[in-house]
């Protein structure tokens, strides 16, 4: 099933394939005593003739194969021969939907994810037997129709990824089979209608992405018929929704709900603390404040981009099956405070871009020893890195730019062993997961994939389903002192390096070529002396370099990659020399001048330039 949009991913087709192979249609091809009915392979060849296929996908659907059971795509139930199932997931076909499907009078499954047709016929609302539809990712345009309304038997809806409009036409009180309907990423507008709420069965609501507008309030109350005990995952994210929270609690058994990007505003209220099923909770990019309450088995709370502006509660620390922590952006101040250590499955901590003072807590590194992902960057923190945080050995992306942070950089940072690795090793995709059942179908999985904003070559970038590759520190923009660690080069993971900003001094360690997987080093406006290692021409994979304003001198050395950068990345360094800078006078290093004439020439480091 699709649909997942920016952090969810549906397998519904996978565990309903399953199901109708091994249970109730004994459905096979190799089965050679099936015979595919005539009316039914003349129907299909006529559904082909109106279709633009690529590469030749449906090269076996052809007259002279009879046996249309054996057809790409084609499934038939091995007692009757009828076709149950049509399944061109992404074959890339283009055309018309044509009318010759009513003559498959028993299909049941029917996916076309990822073609181009034209438009959503009326006449789908006669195929009665379907229990799954599946059209997202077409390219629709226009209205859904109403005639879906007569749908009785259909258990699955997926409309996804579209471009349908108007409101949501369908009256939902022929169909009370419904356990899933996935609307996300169209142009529908308008709320939702009252027969929604009357879908007994119904366990999840999809309309991420849409231009659903008006109360939050009217949507819940209009789903508090029969569905506001069965309903388990609403997803109402980056609509229109306006207003304070309701009372949520009314929906007994939700266990993922995600509303963020919409324009609410005010408290979560006190009852929404009953809502003990909640494990995902996304409520980031609105107005609210002060909504802090316990949802004792939460495992996911996004509420970053609010205005929340107080103090981390010691309640937090109650939840603890929390993995994922995401308060970015929403004018906390105070200290951490130690309740949260008591947060033992942590695995996201995402703090930054706040006013958090104090220190970074020791207990960061003696207790959360899962965490994937610490960020702190842009708050008020001071004194040193704790070296506590080398035990974080499953740590992959460490943020602490921005602070008042000073000291020496850590040598042990050598323990973050995830870092040290190539390739993927963290946890974090899918981060978490919940399960629910659809009757015939099978258990379906909503996974929680992360997503985090990364500062990488000065901009600025959100990482999602790739964020399990990243493996980066930035310290920039403290007051580190003292020299680069030469331990650092045992992190040959690492794939993002910035130290720039800070008052290191010493030189550029020549164990850096280590780094084999760098791809972005900022050294920059530090007080780092002498040369730039020839080793440095081994970084294959560097594609952004910065060791402007500096002390380094010396001939920049000569490779196909350093000489790559503009000149800009070695600026600020007036001992340096060579392309893309300047020549060097002779073709020799340029010599330091000498403040007090020849005396002490011999203590003169001649490679020092």
């Amino acid at each position: 099933m699709r649909g997942g949009g920016l952090h969810f991913h549906f397998h519904l087709w996978l565990v309903f394939l399953f199901a109708l192979t091994a249970a109730s249609f004994g459905l096979g091809v190799e089965n050679q005593s099936v015979r595919c009915i005539a009316a039914e392979r003349r129907a299909l060849l006529d559904f082909k003739k109106r279709l633009t296929v690529v590469e030749n996908r449906l090269v076996s659907w052809t007259s002279e194969e009879e046996e249309c059971c054996n057809w790409i795509g084609v499934g038939c139930d091995n007692s009757t021969g009828h076709v149950v199932k049509l399944d061109l997931d992404a074959m890339f076909t283009t055309g018309e939907i044509g009318s010759s499907l009513l003559e498959l009078k028993h299909l049941s499954y029917l996916d076309l994810f990822s073609n181009h047709f034209h438009k959503i016929p009326d006449f789908i609302g006669s195929l009665s037997e379907l229990t799954y539809l599946d059209l997202s990712g077409n390219s629709f345009t226009g209205f859904i129709p109403h005639q879906l309304g007569n749908l009785s038997r259909l258990l699955c809806l997926d409309f996804s990824r579209n471009s349908l409009s108007s409101f949501i036409p369908i009256s939902f009180d022929n169909m009370p089979a419904l356990q899933r309907i996935n609307f996300e990423g169209n142009n529908l507008e308008g709320g939702i209608p009252k027969s929604l709420g009357n879908i007994c069965n119904l366990k999840e609501l999809n309309l991420n992405d849409n231009k659903i507008s008006g109360s939050l309030g009217v949507v819940i109350k209009n789903l508090s018929g029969c569905a506001k005990d069965s309903l388990e995952a609403l997803n109402l994210a980056r609509n229109r929704l306006t207003e304070a929270l309701p009372d949520l609690s009314i929906l007994s058994s939700l266990r993922k709900l995600s509303l963020s990007g919409n324009q609410l505003e005010g408290p979560l209220p006190v009852s929404n603390g009953k809502m003990s099923q909640l494990v995902l909770l996304d409520v980031s990019s609105n107005s609210l404040h002060d909504c802090w309450n316990k949802y004792m088995i939460l495992t996911a709370i996004n509420l970053e981009n609010n205005d929340l502006s107080g103090i981390i509660p010691n309640s937090l620390g109650s939840l603890q099956t929390l993995e994922s922590l995401r308060l970015r952006n929403t004018s906390l101040y105070g200290e951490i405070p130690q309740s949260l250590e008591n947060c033992t499955a942590l695995k996201l901590q995402d703090l930054g871009d706040n006013k958090l003072t104090g220190i970074i807590p020791p207990w960061i590194g003696e207790r959360l020893n899962g965490l994937n992902v610490l960020r702190l960057r842009s708050n008020e923190f001071h004194g040193n890195i704790p070296s506590t945080l080398c035990r974080q050995q499953l740590l992959q992306v460490l943020d602490l730019s921005l602070n008042n942070i000073s000291g020496d950089i850590p040598s042990c940072l050598n323990n973050l062993t995830a870092m040290a690795h190539l390739g993927s090793s963290m946890a974090l995709i899918p981060l978490v997961g919940i399960t629910y059942t659809v009757d015939f179908i099978g258990a379906i999985g909503i996974n929680f994939h992360e997503h985090l904003l990364v500062v990488w070559k000065g901009f600025e970038r959100e990482y999602g389903n790739t964020l399990g590759l990243l493996k980066s520190i930035d310290l920039s923009c403290n007051k580190l002192s003292g020299k680069i660690p030469r331990e650092l080069a045992s992190l040959q993971g690492l794939i993002n390096l910035n130290l720039s900003r800070n008052m290191l001094r010493g030189s550029i360690i020549r164990e850096i070529s280590q780094l084999k997987s760098l791809d972005s080093l900022d050294l920059s406006t530090n007080n780092l002396s002498g040369e730039i290692p020839e080793s440095m021409s081994e970084l294959s994979f560097l594609s952004m370099l910065d060791f402007s304003n500096n002390n380094l001198s010396g001939k920049i050395p000569s490779s196909t990659q350093l000489q790559s950068f503009n000149a800009t990345s070695y600026s600020g360094n007036p001992g340096l020399c060579g392309e893309p800078l300047r020549k060097c006078p002779g073709g020799e290093p340029p010599k330091m001048p000498n403040n007090g004439g020849n005396e002490g020439l011999g203590d003169i480091n001649i490679f020092n330039w």
